[in-house]
């Protein structure tokens, strides 16, 4: 147990599993008090059971209403949130050719609008307290596009230009805002990929692997945390090198 966010809120949205699930844990072990949001509550709340210093919300990032009151109730509760992890993605992968209206907008809708929408409804108890630091997950696909994922990373390229936009708007204001750039995580999301497509990004990464959640927890601690108190605007890839 370590104390780097001790007494810190952060909301982690979606963090009942994966990345966000690891985060949460983290977090948690470094002292903060960790909002646990998802779309399904039952999963939040699992995933809360799990973790001390952790409550379970349900929160559907493309629903305002929805994240406004999950905002309103943390703060009544605890006065004050420190931290944003704008976590929750989902994929809907085709080739450009075949892919249709609705996987395109639903993507978009969850990944950049939703990360627009979180971020907006957070920001102005952080304006109040003078401080705060957000962190949002990209992707290395957002760095370097990837074969038939035309929504997902438009998503992931615009995140990252949401993260150097507000760390100008809002650096002055004490606000750190910075992204994470995973390459590919073990993860539910990413194990589902075909076996000799996972074989070739084991290759392709220069430490033989994939990732797993807990080292990007650590990614998304250091941000987070005051070590990091001058990095604002960066797109951190944490890959293991595949882009090189």
């Amino acid at each position: 147990m370590g104390n780097r966010l001790k007494d810190k809120v952060a909301i982690i949205t979606g963090a009942a599993k994966g990345i966000g699930f690891a985060t949460a844990q983290r977090f948690a072990q470094e002292g903060a008090i960790v909002i646990i949001a998802d779309m399904n509550l039952e999963s939040a709340k699992g995933a809360a059971a799990q973790i001390p210093n952790a409550e379970a919300y349900a929160m559907n990032v493309t629903d305002r209403a929805s994240i406004r009151a999950v905002v309103d109730q943390v703060m009544q509760k605890h006065g004050h949130i420190d931290i944003l992890i704008n976590n929750a993605g989902i994929t809907q992968d085709a080739r450009l050719v075949k892919m249709t209206e609705a996987q395109f907008d639903t993507v978009i809708d969850v990944n950049l609008k939703g990360v627009f929408n979180c971020t907006q409804l957070v920001v102005p108890h952080m304006l109040e307290a003078k401080s705060g630091a957000i962190v949002n997950a990209s992707s290395v696909v957002g760095l370097y596009g990837n074969f038939g994922q035309t929504n997902y990373s438009a998503t992931k390229f615009g995140v990252i230009g949401f993260t150097k936009t507000w760390a100008r708007e809002l650096g002055p204001k004490g606000i750190r805002v910075n992204a994470v750039c995973p390459g590919f995580i073990a993860t539910e999301m990413v194990k589902a990929m075909p076996e000799n497509i996972l074989q070739d990004i084991k290759r392709r990464s220069w430490l033989g692997r994939l990732g797993t959640p807990e080292e990007m927890a650590n990614v998304y601690l250091f941000l987070a945390s005051d070590e990091a108190s001058y990095v604002n605007g960066v797109a951190l890839e944490a890959s293991g090198g595949i882009s090189l």
